[in-house]
């Protein structure tokens, strides 16, 4: 039930300045968070390597009113790209992109989040990863599919996320899969409306099992973003009786949570990529993982009692 009022605190100026002060906001976002620059990433992107997992990095920010701080996240990853060419990492990083951060909500921010994130997409190209498309609320995701196939014109390994709670997710999953496109499917991390978005766990959970059946049946590249133990279970099945290699699909989870599962996956064959997080920005972020999960909730509070 606090989830809805987690994410509706996301939004809150107020609620973001108290936060920020709180005194265990900083080991908690510790959790979460793997650095504030591309020089604290770097180290995680190689343990990660040594460790058999492969990582998607995500430079943190959402709030996005001018077109410099726009400019200025597209010139974010450009530096994280040059880094990872230096250090000849671009085969275990590819990276994730909010088009929020790009401008997509400015004026002419369709345009202009598009100019923003190919030359992101042309450089990840370039060393030999790629770039996934993360979706967020339901109003943005038209762009967010428009874009995405603009670029798979000339990237073809350009990805997107698709939100198991939407009522639309079921066409969109079925587009994607039958044009062949690399797609992340998680359950959703957005306060939307029940008009387009079923509201109780059971019903997404079951939601999520229907898209994975059709991506597995189809001719893309499914990636699982979960940490339900069942639904990984599941995803394991459907990829059995569709005939997939263990090359041919992927899970992903976040960075801080269930480490073990991450490690034993890799252990087993499959492809683990970690979806790790980073920069100054962190709030939206690190509010909806406490939105997603009890547990993340309870360990700050007492994190932030301990410390107080």
């Amino acid at each position: 039930m606090l989830g809805p009022v987690i994410l509706a605190a996301s939004r809150s100026d107020r609620m973001r300045r108290f936060v920020s002060a709180a005194p265990g906001t900083k080991q908690v976002v510790a959790r979460f968070i793997a650095g504030e620059s591309v020089d604290q990433v770097v180290p995680v992107v190689q343990d990660s390597a040594a460790k058999g997992l492969e990582v998607t990095l995500d430079v943190v920010g959402e709030d996005i009113t001018t077109r410099e701080q726009a400019y200025a996240a597209r010139d974010a990853y450009l530096e994280l790209i040059g880094r990872l060419k230096e250090l000849d990492l671009g085969t275990q990083a590819e990276m994730s992109v909010k088009l929020s951060m790009f401008g997509q909500a400015l004026d002419g921010g369709h345009e202009l989040a598009l100019a923003n994130v190919r030359p992101v997409v042309e450089a990840a190209a370039a060393i030999g990863t790629t770039v996934t498309l993360d979706a967020e609320d339901h109003t943005t995701l038209d762009s967010m599919f428009a874009i995405h196939e603009e670029l798979r014109k000339d990237f073809p390994g350009t990805g997107c996320v698709i939100q198991a709670y939407l009522f639309r997710t079921e066409a969109d999953a079925r587009r994607l899969a039958a044009n062949g496109s690399r797609v992340r499917i998680v359950k959703g991390a957005y306060k939307e409306p029940a008009e387009v978005a079923y509201q109780q766990k059971s019903e997404i959970d079951k939601a999520y099992v229907r898209v994975l059946r059709i991506l597995m049946e189809g001719e893309g590249y499914p990636m699982i973003g979960s940490h339900d133990p069942r639904l990984i279970s599941i995803a394991q099945e459907l990829a059995r009786r569709a005939g997939r290699k263990l090359d041919e699909y992927e899970f992903q989870m976040l960075y801080g949570i269930r480490g073990e599962e991450h490690l034993r996956l890799a252990a087993e064959g499959h492809r683990m990529r970690v979806y790790t997080a980073y920069g100054t920005d962190w709030y939206g972020y690190f509010m909806r993982r406490l939105a997603e999960k009890p547990a993340n909730l309870r360990f700050f509070a007492r994190s932030m009692l301990t410390r107080g």
